[in-house]
């Protein structure tokens, strides 16, 4: 891998439109992700570090499966930072390495990144960060365009799988020829959308690592970060030349009118041509960091008017108008004053914009058939037998007045009615900290709720802080034995590894009491016992935390028979519905009696526990 040239980048990098370097292909029906994923192993990848987040979460599951068969090493590390840390190692032996996460994971992974590109690589080494426009389910809709721009890092964005499967093998080739990290940007679409895939064979991987003495590049200590930076502007100007001729940036159509779109817009851009009758000039672009200027100030010449189609920010747009701007070229540019700045974009949406840019008339909606059948709303709750809901059922009985913090996982869904026992989340490991920070102000009771792999994640420094400053706060630590929102992959508390191996279980309270916190750890079904411990918790001067325990309902296959609802004993309180929510439960109106559906109860008995009647038994 060392002594990659950028002339010999270039010759693969033109190629990827033949896709078939290595041989034969075969065609398989890919999930965006699997591709990124093929597209890894076809690259010759040795070492795979992740933290699962939802779009990204499908990729290093599939490299997993299939890292014996190629002589790769993957990994789900404790968070993000982590992950791409141990890229980093795995590129400075001269490995090809790839982190994956989900947008909001590269905030936490911004400290080594902001400073990698400074260092530089050597083993090509490819982030990718899967965006979520329309927050299905993240908690903002950030750009890491920017990311890309502030770091001076070439970022890529795929429009199709196909697409991606061959970005993915470029980037590898950019960031040796380069000497830089390379972000790939799938969004939310492109992630999750399936087609037929070319793929190719796979590329041995680099099993000789050696790491090079190099304290220049290796030790940013002030000295030489001074140095690093000029080189860094230097080699992101030559990737900037090396895009000019990229496969992934295309020109058709022709006429005054003009459109730039970037990824997975440009499919919805094609539809809406064709739709309006064509008669445009559209300039697909998949190198959003650094742009072509020479391409994109040719295209603009002798438009008229051209419409930049981007999801989320105008990072693009901002660009291309200070572009037209330095390079005197007279052209009305359009973008996010038709293109909505938030949420996905879709063909009628990008038709709309189209149409209004250029004065024409947009095609009417197709109208719904008479089979059409609108469905009624599905808001997302937790499961039937979750062990969430009893802990949450138990605060809510202790902490009658508490404020409850919380965190990022299918936990989250505690907000939701009956239950109602989430007041703030924020981000990663935040339930903590913020809980702390309610403390110092004076507030007496606070209980923070957060996930096993959330505390893994960035729980654990927030405990540290709470344990130090004495901060009178009770944590429940809800531990379900799993990653269970992104996925149900392994953490450093399951006993596995992301290639199924046999790990050390590295146990929750035992750490917390090392920690210096007053620590119960229960079982969440009994709920006179976690009553108790959160009892005694709420009643600690200082930092407590209740552990509660008990594997994800998914993960389990109950042999139980499903509980019954003896209508004689049932007096039509509610109670069983209003205080827990459990989808298994719902009431019939006319006998005003609770009803159990036999298909979705797991017989995990806390309604039992709950009625005041003993109207729920075992069938």
């Amino acid at each position: 891998m060392a002594g990659v040239t950028l002339r010999g980048y270039k010759k693969v990098y033109n190629n990827a439109k033949g896709f078939e370097r290595m041989g034969a292909t075969m065609k398989q029906l890919m999930m965006g992700n699997e591709a990124i994923g093929r597209g890894a192993v076809e690259a010759g990848v040795s070492v795979v570090s992740a933290y699962p987040g939802t779009p990204s979460s499908e990729i290093p599951a599939y490299l997993a499966r299939i890292a014996k068969d190629h002589a790769m090493y993957v990994e789900y590390a404790a968070n993000e930072k982590v992950a791409l840390e141990v890229a980093i190692g795995a590129s400075w032996a001269g490995l090809r390495a790839l982190a994956t996460m989900k947008h909001v994971g590269v905030n936490v992974a911004a400290d080594p990144l902001l400073s990698l590109t400074y260092t530089g690589v050597k083993g090509g080494l490819v982030l990718v960060s899967a965006d979520d426009p329309s927050c299905h389910s993240s908690q903002n809709e950030q750009d890491n365009r920017y990311y890309a721009m502030l770091a001076s890092m070439p970022a890529l964005e795929p429009a199709s799988p196909q697409e991606a499967l061959e970005m993915t093998k470029a980037a590898f080739d950019l960031s040796e020829a380069v000497g830089l990290p390379v972000m790939l940007r799938p969004t939310t679409r492109s992630c999750h959308c399936r087609a037929d895939v070319e793929a190719g064979e796979a590329r041995p991987q680099n099993t000789g690592a050696s790491f090079e003495r190099d304290v220049r590049h290796r030790v940013t200590i002030p000295a030489h970060a001074r140095l690093l930076h000029p080189e860094l502007l230097r080699k992101i100007e030559q990737v900037r030349e090396t895009f000019e001729e990229s496969p992934f940036n295309s020109v058709t159509g022709s006429g005054s009118r003009g459109i730039i779109a970037s990824g997975i817009s440009s499919a919805y851009v094609a539809e809406a041509v064709a739709a309006l009758g064509g008669g445009m000039a559209v300039l697909k672009l998949g190198t959003v960091h650094p742009l072509p200027r020479r391409l994109l100030a040719s295209f603009l010449e002798g438009k008229d008017t051209v419409l930049v189609v981007e999801e989320m920010e105008p990072v693009v747009e901002c660009q291309v108008k200070a572009l037209a701007f330095e390079e005197g070229i007279g052209v009305s540019l359009r973008g996010k004053d038709l293109v909505p700045r938030t949420g996905e974009l879709d063909t009628g949406i990008v038709t709309r914009a189209v149409a209004e840019a250029f004065g024409l008339s947009s095609p009417a909606a197709p109208a719904c058939g008479p089979e059409t059948v609108a469905l009624p709303p599905r808001p997302p709750v937790l499961c039937p037998g979750c062990p969430h809901r009893a802990t949450f059922y138990c605060i809510n009985k202790t902490s009658k007045k508490a404020i409850k913090t919380s965190d990022i996982g299918c936990y989250t869904l505690g907000v939701v009615p009956p239950l109602s026992a989430v007041d703030t989340c924020l981000c990663m490991g935040a339930s903590i900290g913020v809980a702390c920070g309610l403390a110092a102000a004076g507030t007496n009771e606070v209980v923070a709720t957060i996930g096993d792999s959330t505390f893994f994640h960035t729980g654990l420094p927030a405990l540290a802080s709470a344990v130090y400053n004495r901060h009178r706060v009770t944590i429940v630590i809800l531990d379900n034995r799993t990653t269970a929102m992104t996925g149900h992959q392994p953490h450093p508390g399951t006993g596995t590894t992301a290639m199924g191996a046999p790990a050390p279980m590295i146990d929750i309270a035992t750490v917390c009491e090392a920690m210096g916190a007053a620590t119960w750890v229960v079982d969440p079904f009994d709920l006179p016992a976690t009553m108790e411990a959160l009892t005694a918790a709420n009643a600690v001067e200082g930092p407590a935390v209740v552990v509660a325990k008990s594997p994800c309902a998914l993960l389990l296959r109950r042999s139980e028979p499903p509980l019954v609802v003896d209508e004689e004993a049932c007096t039509g309180c509610k109670l069983c519905i209003t205080q827990l929510g459990c989808p298994a439960i719902t009431f019939k109106d006319e006998e005003k009696k609770s009803h159990i559906d036999p298909l979705l109860c797991t017989a995990c008995g806390v309604c039992a526990q709950v009625c005041r009647f003993k109207a729920i038994k075992n069938e």
